[in-house]
């Protein structure tokens, strides 16, 4: 049977599609963009997290780890063995990553169908980036849809035109994230370029299924011209016309401190609610069903 690795399921979440929704989080990204608020997903392979100001030096791990040297502040092999996760008390040690078959996963959110049935949520795949491990998330959209439960899948659009298709043939609901329409600013802030994701988004658009596009709003990087470009090529979509501009925001920047990673936007701070509504303006004037949030 089929394995993938997932470092999150989060209940009762409102900002992931319709309802109340599980969501499950994939391992593994193509991108890398500055602003991620989830670097723990970025790699594929399961690693550790450490919060050195909840060790109390009882020296659990150092017993423990078979992979000498080691030390407890997380120089060494241990960055690439979780193990001693299993025995820290404090859980300054934790293990970011584990494998679950596509029937442990549907086990997990038929846990909370009750929440779905009245509120009109589901399940929502996202990540790191759920089409890095598309057989694993193909298999679970399949074993979601044979109970009827509504499917979503968060993505950076980042994929072959061929996987897109399977995917959409196994879901109800697209979350697209877009983050420039220009190429060069794309691959600089991203690491990748933006033409198979625009592409991708044209080829969503000419298939029978829904699609929320969503704009992470940085501040000083993707705010000024670019959100013009963006409004402009979205009008001109056929069927694809909601759109949520989602404003920056620092929940995440604590994680690269303790995956032993630096955050490139430093003291970056959120746009204003008055900055977000002049920012939408553009896509209103253009006609589209244009959101704060969610």
């Amino acid at each position: 049977m089929t394995r993938g690795i997932i470092f999150n399921i989060q209940r009762y979440s409102i900002q992931d599609g319709p309802g109340i929704r599980t969501t499950v989080f994939l391992k593994g990204c193509p991108l890398r963009c500055w602003w991620c608020h989830n670097p723990e997903g970025q790699k594929k392979q399961a690693e550790l997290a450490l919060t050195p100001e909840r060790c109390i030096g009882c020296g659990s791990c150092v017993e423990f780890c078979q992979n000498a040297p080691f030390s407890a502040d997380g120089d060494g092999p241990c960055r690439r063995c979780g193990d001693c996760a299993d025995v820290c008390p404090t859980g300054a040690r934790e293990r970011i990553g584990r494998e679950m078959t596509p029937a442990q996963v549907l086990e997990e959110v038929l846990k909370d169908r009750p929440f779905y049935d009245e509120s009109g949520g589901g399940v929502t795949f996202s990540g790191g980036e759920p089409l890095m491990q598309p057989d694993f998330l193909l298999e679970c959209l399949e074993a979601c849809g044979r109970y009827g439960i509504h499917r979503a899948v968060d993505t950076s659009g980042y994929a072959t035109p061929d996987l897109i298709r399977l995917v959409a043939a196994r879901t109800e609901l697209f979350l697209y994230d877009l983050k420039f329409v220009d190429e060069d600013r794309h691959r600089r802030h991203t690491g990748v370029s933006s033409r198979l994701i625009l592409n991708n988004l044209l080829l969503l658009d000419e298939l029978d299924v829904e699609v929320w596009v969503r704009i992470p709003v940085i501040p000083g990087i993707n705010d000024g011209d670019d959100i013009l470009q963006m409004a402009d090529f979205l009008a001109s979509l056929r069927r694809i016309r909601r759109v949520h501009l989602l404003p920056y925001h620092r929940t995440g920047a604590d994680k690269y401190r303790r995956l032993g990673r630096s955050y490139r936007l430093g003291r970056l701070m959120p746009p204003s609610k008055e900055r977000m509504e002049k920012l939408a303006e553009p896509f209103r004037r253009r006609g589209l069903d244009i959101r704060l949030g969610g």
